[in-house]
């Protein structure tokens, strides 16, 4: 069943609860959208709601995260990064502080809310940070492994989340044990399509297309930005030889630019990178991704591209 990344949030912090961490979550007036809604019902001491001042979120949960708590932060991905990341890189990262900052409505996939709720630069800023980690997981029961994963590592992480329901890739059993996280969800010989969060179902959607076609693409579940999981991306790339990175955010810094960087220092080859290179706009999250090219058709058109067929 297709469910949102952002329905794990409040769940798992329960979980983490009942496996005896000492969570906390600081939401910015947002508690019923990131579902940290969930923690504060069951245990209200382990919430707080600052109301729609997500500077002050993010200073609250650095004090929390100093008496020992581990803490997570909800609100909007483009609010919960961007209107705070003087205070995450200040007081979090050179802080190294125990604080997970994990917001929800990421990318053009909020749809009808439009271009100022679409945080399509949040990868770029938060990977730029020292200390912080950053996590895209592609479905449910990815997310939850990656807030697991969070809550159990010391230090900074960030978790983007979005609104829309994903289909299942991974099992109910799915975990992740390592902060450098990369999977080959399909094996393929002509060409490594790298997907991360919401694109992973659309290129495993688009290997199909292209496999009628005789072309056999490898699909690279990218969840982990930074850290890369190099080994992984290093070997599906001398595999096929050219790679296409797509993600629901801009070109510039983001998942396709992490991959870029490492291939063009460790082993150079042909490198097409889809996403965004500008502003979104209001719409259905099924039509904005067609029109942007980033839908298993679109992914199907750029490998085309890529392989002058």
């Amino acid at each position: 069943m297709a469910k949102a990344t952002r329905a794990a949030f409040g769940p798992t912090l329960l979980e983490l609860v009942d496996e005896g961490i000492d969570v906390m979550a600081v939401d910015a007036d947002l508690a019923g959208s990131t579902t940290t809604a969930k923690l504060a019902a069951a245990h209200p001491d382990r919430f707080v709601d600052v109301g729609i001042a997500e500077q002050n979120m993010i200073g609250v949960a650095s004090g929390l995260a100093l008496t020992g708590r581990t803490v997570f932060t909800g609100s909007f991905a483009v609010f919960g990064s961007g209107r705070c990341w003087e205070q995450i890189r200040n007081t979090v990262c050179i802080s190294n502080l125990n604080v997970k900052v994990c917001p929800t409505h990421a990318g053009i996939t909020v749809g009808p809310d439009g271009e100022t709720h679409q945080a399509l630069e949040d990868i770029a800023l938060m990977r730029v940070l020292p200390h912080m980690r950053v996590l895209v997981p592609a479905d449910y029961n990815a997310a939850r492994a990656a807030i697991k994963l969070a809550a159990k590592t010391p230090g900074p992480f960030y978790v983007r989340m979005g609104r829309e329901p994903l289909p299942e890739v991974y099992g109910e059993d799915f975990s992740v044990d390592t902060e450098a996280f990369a999977n080959v969800v399909r094996e393929g010989s002509d060409i490594s399509i790298m997907a991360c969060g919401v694109e992973l179902a659309h290129a495993l959607k688009a290997a199909e297309l292209l496999a009628e076609e005789g072309i056999s693409a490898e699909v690279v579940d990218i969840m982990s930005i930074k850290p890369l999981d190099e080994e992984t991306i290093l070997a599906s790339a001398a595999k096929t030889g050219v790679v296409l990175t797509v993600e629901e955010h801009s070109v510039y810094g983001g998942m396709g630019s992490a991959v870029a960087e490492l291939l063009a220092e460790k082993h150079p080859c042909r490198v097409s990178r889809l996403g965004m290179t500008g502003f979104g706009q209001s719409g259905n999250a099924a039509e904005l991704l067609a029109h942007y090219g980033l839908d298993a058709a679109g992914i199907v058109a750029r490998v085309h591209e890529v392989l002058g067929k």
